[in-house]
């Protein structure tokens, strides 16, 4: 593959497209890695292209936002290179900028409401593949495009898979005005469900609050473990100036994930 100029030129080899892997129950399978494929970044990559064997000439696709998701991006763009034909719908303005730059055609929510399928990273996966997503500040994007998708496909490395949700904070999406009395209702009702800690401003550079593509701020709440990831999104959502937060349920249908051993996929039951 060549990167010059910023752009990908696909060799005839790398237009050579896997038959999808499947087994005969749908729920677990594993692809070996070369052994060399140790460190997260190439773990990343594996899994993004693992991820383009549920990709179907003609689809309507959402792509994520995130390191895991920029290599599905640049794998996409390869295939569109060798002629792959799809029409794709960004979650942020950082992936728009880098599907365009790699020629990937796009179109709004506006333009192509229903998608057939949204490929995007996750922070934390837990076996029931309920997710926390939002560390790079997307999440309200993630869940609108996720939403009117008809399937979504999470991929990450094996360190993002977790047996319960909440050791990466949580982030919540908020309207700026009135923040400390919408932190308080927070705190308040996640202390309801079981879920104690902080909830913290997030600061971009200087040290100002990190403003979102949607022009809110957001709160990473520390909880360490999240008991009854539903219940908590129940009362998060019923907050007024809470816009969105990042507990992704019931909207992933499978995971694909990379360690050192292999790749393996995880269908939701």
């Amino acid at each position: 593959m060549d990167y010059s100029e910023g752009k990908l030129r696909a060799s005839n080899s790398e237009c050579t497209v896997r038959e999808p892997l499947t087994d005969h129950s749908g729920l677990f399978m594993t692809e070996q890695l070369p052994a060399d494929v140790m460190d997260v970044d190439a773990q990343k990559r594996a899994a993004a292209a693992r991820a383009l064997d549920f990709v179907q000439a003609g689809m309507r696709l959402g792509l994520g936002s995130g390191s895991t998701a920029k290599h599905f991006v640049e794998l996409l763009a390869l295939r569109v290179r060798c002629g792959l034909s799809v029409i794709a719908t960004p979650t942020s303005e950082a992936t728009r900028r880098e599907a365009e730059r790699l020629g990937v055609p796009l179109a709004t929510l506006e333009e192509m409401p229903q998608l057939d399928l949204t490929v995007d990273g996750a922070d934390e996966i837990e076996p029931g593949l309920s997710l926390i997503k939002g560390g790079g500040g997307a999440l309200l994007r993630e869940k609108i495009v996720a939403s009117a998708s008809a399937r979504m496909i999470v991929i990450a490395d094996e360190s993002k898979w977790v047996s319960a949700l909440g050791h990466f904070p949580l982030p919540i999406e908020v309207v700026p005005f009135g923040l400390a009395a919408t932190r308080r209702k927070i705190e308040a009702a996640a202390a309801a469900v079981g879920c104690a800690g902080p909830t913290l401003l997030r600061r971009g550079n200087g040290g100002h609050a990190l403003v979102t593509d949607g022009g809110h701020w957001i709160l990473d709440a520390a909880f360490e473990r999240i008991a009854d990831p539903q219940a908590l999104a129940h009362e998060l959502d019923r907050i007024t100036g809470v816009v969105e937060h990042g507990l992704f349920i019931g909207l992933a249908q499978a995971a694909v994930l990379a360690g050192a051993s292999g790749v393996r996929v995880i269908e939701r039951s």
